[in-house]
C-alpha cells in the first residue's frame, strides 16, 4: 500500500496533544486484574459483618452481633492468604484491610462491650470503650509503619509487636462468652469487665512479643493433607455446636500462649546476639593472624613493646 495513506506524524500538529492525554487516561484506567479484586471482596464482606455487627449490638442482640466479629475474623485470616496466592497483593488492599480492621475489631467489640454491661458504669464504662477502641487504631497504625521496617531480622516476621487486632477482638469479648455459659451477672462483673477491657487494650499497643502463626500453612506435608481436612472441619463443627464454650476455652489458652510467645521472641534475639559475637571474634582473629603473617615493613616498623625499651637513664 502506498506510503501517502498513512501520513507521518506532525509534531507542530495541534491534535497531538490531545491525543497523548488520550494515551495518557487509556494507561491510567487499564483493566485491573480480577486476581486482585477478590481480595478486596472479601475485606468488603468482613466490612459489612462488622457493621451488622453494631448493628445487632444496639438492638441487643448480641449473640448475632459476636457471630458477625467472628465471622469478620475468619475472612480476615483469609484475605491475606488469599491475596498472596493469587499474587493480588496491592497498597490499596492493604490500607484497605486496615480500615476494614479499624471497623470490624475496634469500634464494632467496643460498642458491643459498652451496649452489653459497660454502661451500666456511665462515664467510665464510655471511657474503657474508647480507650479500646483508640488503641486498636494505634496498633493497626503502628503494624502499618513497622512492615516496611528494613532492619527487621529475618525471623521477626514470625511476632507481631502487641497484640494483633483480631485477637483483642475476639479475647476482649470473653464476659460476654462467660455469661452466655450460664454464670451469673453480679454486681462485680461490669467493673471486672472494664479493667479487662483496658487491660486487653494496653496489651494490643504494648511491645509484647505475639507468636503471629502466618509461617503456618504455607507448605503441608503430602501425608498430613487428609487429618488437617479433619482437623478444620471438627473445629468449624464444634464452633457451630458449642460456641461460647469453644470461644472462651480458646481465649483463656491464647492469653496462656502469650508468655511463651515472649520466651521464644528472647530466644532469637540471645542467638543472633551469639551469632554477632561470633562473627566479631571470628574477624578479629582473623585480623590478627594477617598481622602476624604480614611481612617486616623496614619504612613502617611495629612499636617496640615495653619490656623491649631500654631503661631511663638517671
Amino acid at each position: 500500500m502506498p506510503s501517502h495513506f498513512f501520513p507521518p506524524l506532525d509534531p507542530h500538529r495541534r491534535d497531538r496533544p490531545d491525543r497523548l492525554e488520550r494515551l495518557r487516561l487509556r494507561r491510567r484506567f487499564r483493566p485491573i486484574p480480577v486476581r486482585t479484586l477478590v481480595p478486596n471482596l472479601i475485606t468488603l464482606l468482613a466490612l459489612c459483618a462488622g457493621l451488622t455487627a453494631i448493628r445487632f449490638a444496639i438492638e441487643g442482640r448480641l449473640e448475632i452481633a459476636l457471630a458477625a466479629i467472628v465471622f469478620a475474623a475468619v475472612l480476615d485470616g483469609v484475605d491475606g492468604r488469599i491475596a498472596r496466592l493469587l499474587r493480588g497483593t496491592s497498597r490499596f488492599g492493604a490500607e484497605l484491610d486496615s480500615l476494614a480492621d479499624f471497623v470490624n475489631f475496634g469500634v464494632a467489640p467496643g460498642l458491643i462491650l459498652y451496649f452489653w454491661g459497660l454502661h451500666e458504669l456511665k462515664s467510665l464504662g464510655w471511657i474503657a470503650a474508647l480507650v479500646f477502641v483508640i488503641c486498636a487504631g494505634l496498633r493497626l497504625a503502628r503494624f502499618n509503619v513497622m512492615i516496611d521496617d528494613p532492619n527487621r531480622p529475618p525471623w521477626a516476621g514470625n511476632f507481631f509487636t502487641g497484640m494483633p487486632a483480631p485477637a483483642g477482638a475476639i479475647t476482649v469479648l470473653l464476659p460476654i462468652y462467660l455469661e452466655f455459659l450460664g454464670l451469673p451477672k453480679l454486681a462485680i462483673v461490669a467493673p471486672f469487665a472494664l479493667v479487662y477491657t483496658v487491660a486487653i487494650a494496653f496489651l494490643m499497643v504494648s511491645k509484647l512479643p505475639v507468636y503471629s502463626g502466618k509461617r503456618i500453612g504455607t507448605r503441608v506435608p503430602p501425608d498430613m493433607v487428609l487429618p488437617v481436612f479433619v482437623l478444620v472441619v471438627l473445629s468449624f463443627a464444634l464452633l457451630l455446636s458449642y460456641p461460647w464454650e469453644v470461644l472462651s476455652l480458646g481465649t483463656i489458652a491464647y492469653l496462656a500462649s502469650l508468655p511463651f510467645g515472649w520466651l521464644s521472641y528472647r530466644d532469637y534475639e540471645r542467638r543472633d546476639a551469639e551469632a554477632a559475637a561470633a562473627a566479631s571474634a571470628a574477624a578479629a582473629s582473623a585480623a590478627a593472624a594477617a598481622a602476624a603473617t604480614a611481612p617486616d615493613d623496614p619504612l613502617h616498623p611495629p612499636p617496640a613493646r615495653d619490656d623491649e625499651r631500654p631503661a631511663r637513664l638517671n
